[in-house]
């Protein structure tokens, strides 16, 4: 599979350019990423011209109305419209962020849109999440107890320790933080990335969850959480105003606190 090892701004290969037809109100320029495994053609940018009047607001919007209108052949990921899904994640104007909650009055100038950087491209904006998904699975992220359930009612936590897990649940998993890290580039292959880690402290905090320490075991190791170097790169971009660096950081505090 091709491999985006470019930075958003960088210039390609021109492809096609698709004129705005008949407009009437403002034109915008959206400059794509296309690359299709089945042609062996390297990646070029196409150049989609809209009007601006007939379109939605946010990023999203324009992709689908270039793929329903001007370009069946985009491909791209989408689903919930509503920032929860994180299947619409790609780079836009050269940042990682949710292309259904990124609006294009935000973009001066051409709207370049990118798949995530350093992850290997099945299609256009699509990018490869195999690997991914599989060091996410890696962490466990599920309840572990030893203890049985209760026969009557749910395990219960106070809300101090509700308030604990609140933030990190709210990942979306959307690959953006990962994908803006630069340890993640290079480390990948071992090194867990911000999305990953930010979940894996959720269930190291989690009171109601009894492998603590073994989940702390997992992570002992050169390069699963210490090639973390706290560039901040994927607090900056989480598009949910998560802070994945301080939760790598509050699990080396406690790995510390264990020894």
């Amino acid at each position: 599979m091709a491999q985006l090892k470019l930075p958003a701004n960088s210039r390609m290969t021109e492809g096609k350019t698709w004129p705005a037809k008949g407009a009437t109100g403002e034109v915008r320029r959206f400059r794509v990423y296309r690359w299709n495994p089945d042609d062996e053609a390297n990646p070029v940018v196409d150049t989609y011209e809209l009007d601006m009047d007939e379109c939605g607001p946010m990023v999203l919007d324009a992709l689908i109305k270039i793929k329903n209108e001007i370009d069946p052949t985009l491909t791209f990921r989408r689903s919930c419209r509503e920032g929860i899904c994180g299947s619409c994640a790609m780079n836009i104007d050269g940042t990682n962020t949710l292309a259904c909650t990124k609006a294009c009055s935000d973009v001066d100038g051409d709207v370049k849109i990118y798949p995530l950087p350093h992850m290997p491209v099945v299609k256009d904006l699509v990018p490869d999440l195999t690997h991914f998904y599989a060091q996410y699975a890696s962490i466990k992220p599920w309840i572990q107890t030893q203890t049985p359930a209760p026969p009557d009612r749910e395990r219960l936590q106070s809300p101090e320790d509700q308030s604990k897990i609140n933030q990190p649940s709210a990942c979306i998993l959307c690959a953006c933080c990962s994908t803006s890290c630069p340890s993640y580039w290079w480390n990948g292959d071992r090194y867990l990335g911000p999305a990953v880690l930010l979940q894996a402290y959720r269930w190291i905090v989690d009171s109601r969850d009894e492998a603590t320490g073994d989940r702390l075991d997992a992570l002992e190791d050169p390069f699963k959480l210490y090639r973390c170097h706290t560039i901040m790169n994927c607090t900056n971009t989480c598009p949910k105003g998560l802070n994945p660096a301080k939760a790598i950081a509050e699990i080396k505090k406690l790995m510390v606190a264990r020894r």
